[in-house]
């Protein structure tokens, strides 16, 4: 006498109900899906096998998704893809269909991708850049700060943001924080916490509020790109001069009267851009600049920065 191959029943929950059925236990999720057509009166490519939160692939065997005997799966119909009258709602008292019905299988059944559906916070911490910018923010989103040391870009330019708090220190990998065009002022930035990010390379502070920036701003001492126009700025820290790897300074429209000799200690800037400030004259240190690719003219009110050798 033959041995019949051995069988499993999943529970397959549809339109409110349970169906049992029983299919081999080395039947695929396409074999499946046939079993389920005169059941459910959904044709096979319209129907989507979920198991454990994963879609099953209609070429993969259930085994191999994890799919045994008394596992529940659901089904979703896909619109448009039911015949007849749609789903059947009697509860059947006869037994589960037979796995002969499986020799029936299309070979060239349509193969499904599994859907994975990510967080954006997943999608941050594989990207390592979060893409906030033009988002109607008045906060950086808490789960930003969740991320923590998986993220090199953050982008919250042309925002409402106000304050950049100390929980920033989580991102100790942050290469570059770009702020542009948010409503940041001068005690909404938390510079103690900012100041221990030693890793940014580019800070991005223009068309805020700012007024003043503090001495802590010189422990940035990795940043090599520092843009601070359109502000208020009324003067440069002294600590600017340990900004050693600085090469870009861009701090045109504020309200800039002197500027601190040490600025002849950044010894790696190639670009300044002062003009529309209120700067009668520039100190001499700074044509300690030699690597400067820019030069300073009076003009006007201010100095406009244009491209020739210095002095």
């Amino acid at each position: 006498m033959e041995t019949s191959p051995p069988t499993i029943t999943v529970h397959v929950k549809f339109a409110g109900r349970t169906i049992p059925v029983e299919v081999p236990a080395s039947a695929s999720t396409a074999e499946l899906k046939l079993l389920l057509q005169p059941l459910t009166n959904v044709l096979p490519r319209g129907q989507k096998l979920i198991c454990k939160g994963k879609v099953l692939a209609d070429a993969a065997s259930l085994s191999s998704m994890q799919v045994g005997n008394g596992s529940k799966v659901m089904l979703v119909a896909s619109q448009g893809l039911h015949q007849g009258d749609g789903p059947i709602t009697k509860t059947s008292n006869g037994p589960a269909p037979s796995a002969k019905r499986t020799s029936n299988v299309k070979e060239n059944e349509a193969q499904k991708p599994e859907i994975i559906i990510k967080s954006r916070q997943e999608r941050w911490k594989i990207t390592g850049v979060i893409a906030l910018s033009d988002s109607s923010l008045k906060a950086v989103p808490e789960e930003v700060w969740d991320c923590g040391s998986s993220i090199r870009v953050l982008d919250a330019c042309n925002n409402s943001i106000e304050a950049i708090p100390e929980k920033i220190v989580a991102l100790n990998s942050l290469n570059k924080l770009l702020l542009t065009a948010n409503d940041i002022s001068d005690g909404g930035i938390c510079w103690e916490g900012l100041s221990c990010v030693q890793t940014l390379t580019v800070l991005s502070l223009s068309q805020n509020r700012l007024v003043t920036l503090p001495p802590s701003l010189g422990s940035l001492t990795f940043l090599r790109e520092l843009r601070i126009a359109n502000n208020m700025l009324g003067n440069l820290p002294v600590e600017i001069g340990l900004l050693k790897q600085l090469e870009i300074l861009i701090a045109n429209n504020n309200r800039l009267t002197t500027l601190p000799s040490s600025i002849g200690d950044c010894e790696s800037l190639l670009e300044v851009e002062l003009s529309s400030n209120l700067l009668a004259e520039l100190p001499e240190a700074f044509g300690n600049l030699q690597n400067l690719k820019s030069r300073q003219n009076h003009e006007g009110s201010g100095f406009h920065c244009i491209a020739s050798d210095l002095y």
